[in-house]
């Protein structure tokens, strides 16, 4: 019964393993501050995020993370795919930047719920970060503790996101009326552009080295 107890150390290793990876700006990450920013389905945005991370934490704890260190193939083609909507997702950002108005930035800025459940699933699930980091990272720095005391990790990872993802969106929406201005508008639009284009040239140069 008492190997079965949540144990505080272990826990506490898996909230700041969860934070470093999580905390990094990324695809993820700077669209849930564009949506905070623009108020526009933030909450939802973070809950989806947070039930993602859920998942793929548990996968990964789970064992999952072997499995795609074990095939290069699945490595590639996460790799591509992610490289290449990254790529178009950060080319529409600049392409917003840079005809930036008022109207056009209310206009291009607000999603439907549905698109913004499209959004969120895509910038995480086809980020191959999410599982060259989340899922192998994760499932590895858990395998070193005893079957039992996983659970420890998970949890602590997992709280570490749902504090990430809600605090940032809040966060985000908090700052929004300072943060509204057509130029602001301009430069986070160009920040997140410049930022999914060099996640997407990392993953381009780590498929090369894949092949």
């Amino acid at each position: 019964m008492e190997k079965r107890m949540l144990n505080a150390a272990i826990y506490l290793q898996g909230m700041l393993v969860g934070a470093s990876l999580i905390m990094p700006i990324g695809a993820q990450n700077a669209f849930v501050l564009e949506r905070g920013i623009r108020r526009n389905h933030a909450m939802l945005v973070a809950g989806l995020c947070f039930l993602a991370d859920t998942l793929l934490i548990a996968l990964g704890v789970g064992g999952a993370g072997k499995m795609i260190a074990g095939s290069v193939t699945l490595q590639l083609v996460l790799t591509v795919g992610g490289a290449a909507f990254l790529l178009r997702y950060g080319w529409s950002s600049l392409q917003r930047a840079w005809r930036a108005t008022t109207s056009s930035l209310a206009e291009k800025g607000t999603m439907s719920r549905i698109q913004a459940v499209g959004m969120t699933l895509a910038v995480t699930l086809l980020n191959p970060h999410v599982y060259l980091d989340t899922v192998m990272i994760q499932g590895a720095v858990a395998g070193q503790y005893p079957r039992t005391q996983q659970l420890s990790f998970a949890l602590g990872s997992i709280s570490a996101s749902l504090l990430w993802f809600f605090g940032l969106a809040l966060l985000a929406s908090w700052l929004a009326p300072q943060l509204q201005r057509v130029r602001v508008q301009q430069c986070i639009d160009a920040g997140v552009g410049c930022i999914m284009w060099l996640i997407a040239l990392g993953l381009l140069r780590h498929g090369v080295s894949l092949v």
